[in-house]
């Protein structure tokens, strides 16, 4: 299959936020797979002399399958640039370029380094090297063509709420469960079962070989949408997925919640974090912490227990 890359590029007052804010799009528009370009990046990485060396302008490349639609694709992102805020996001362009899906998948693994996510869990790409202190849990990703490599700050900020919420022997859900990192991060942090469900039968075939890599056996995977097929409950459900698809599945969600049980919800910008804590509130979830980074915020809810 052929692959359209996407590049935008663009000026701004302050990059992390319009890095943000170009990668929402994408991630809203259902591209496989976001690259961020930032030349402020370190160039002094202590992973030997292949590190990359950092971009001359910031942007955000996606990618998405050149079929029938990338025309339609190509506008709605393009008009979607148009209407960010001048102010933060200046001068935005992109530029496409055609590429083989063999290409792409090597292409995009030098920019996937070890990264250490919260005290005691790093997230390390298969194919590198790392060497671990006793104390702390690898998380083994090779994300393919699966959204997930656990180091976005949506990502980072699940598996951190994971990491408070979670106890020994919980059930857990993950939807939209992508490369199934937040899986794997629930396993090693002690649950008794995990599952993950997708409408991307390819992110669950992904999925599926992480937790194999990573030794996991008591998993259940599955394609659909949302929830609509889950007929089990669990202690802890998590969602990193988008403002909108979070508000849509918010009616539903509390069916596949115990009584008293947390959901997580990431993948909300900043400026989104209202209108997600309303609906949270008014599906009769109560919020009990919220967690925001370089303007993203994951939130964590209860439902009631029972009387």
């Amino acid at each position: 299959m052929k692959w359209i890359a996407a590049n935008v590029t663009f000026d701004s007052p302050d990059r992390e936020l319009a890095t943000d804010l170009v990668a929402d799009i994408f991630y809203s528009l259902d591209l496989k797979g976001v690259v961020v370009d930032d030349p402020e990046m370190d160039p002094d990485q202590d992973w030997g002399e292949d590190a990359i060396r950092p971009p001359d302008r910031p942007g955000v490349t996606g990618y998405f399958a050149d079929t029938h639609t990338a025309a339609e694709r190509c506008k709605a992102l393009e008009a979607a640039l148009e209407r960010l805020d001048e102010n933060t996001v200046r001068h935005p362009q992109v530029t496409y370029s055609r590429i083989d899906e063999e290409d792409w998948a090597e292409a995009w693994k030098e920019y996937f380094w070890p990264e250490k996510i919260t005290d005691r869990i790093v997230v390390k790409p298969t194919w590198r090297d790392y060497p671990a202190r006793p104390e702390e849990l690898i998380l083994e990703i090779d994300p393919g063509m699966a959204f997930g490599t656990g180091t976005h700050a949506t990502t980072a900020l699940s598996i951190g709420l994971i990491e408070t919420h979670l106890k020994a022997g919980d059930r857990f859900l993950d939807v939209g469960t992508g490369s199934g990192i937040l899986m794997i991060a629930a396993a090693k942090l002690g649950a008794g079962e995990v599952c993950g469900v997708d409408n991307d039968a390819v992110a669950v075939s992904v999925a599926e070989k992480n937790l194999r890599v990573n030794r996991i056996d008591r998993f259940q995977l599955f394609a659909g949408n949302l929830v609509d097929e889950v007929r089990q409950v669990f202690d802890v459900v998590a969602a990193n997925i988008l403002a909108e698809v979070i508000l849509v599945l918010l009616p539903q969600v509390k069916t596949v919640l115990k009584d008293g049980a947390i959901f997580i919800c990431s993948g909300i910008i900043t400026a989104k974090k209202g209108i997600v804590m309303d609906g949270l509130s008014a599906s009769g979830l109560t919020v009990i912490e919220v967690l925001e980074k370089d303007g993203w915020v994951a939130i964590a809810a209860r439902k009631a227990a029972a009387a």
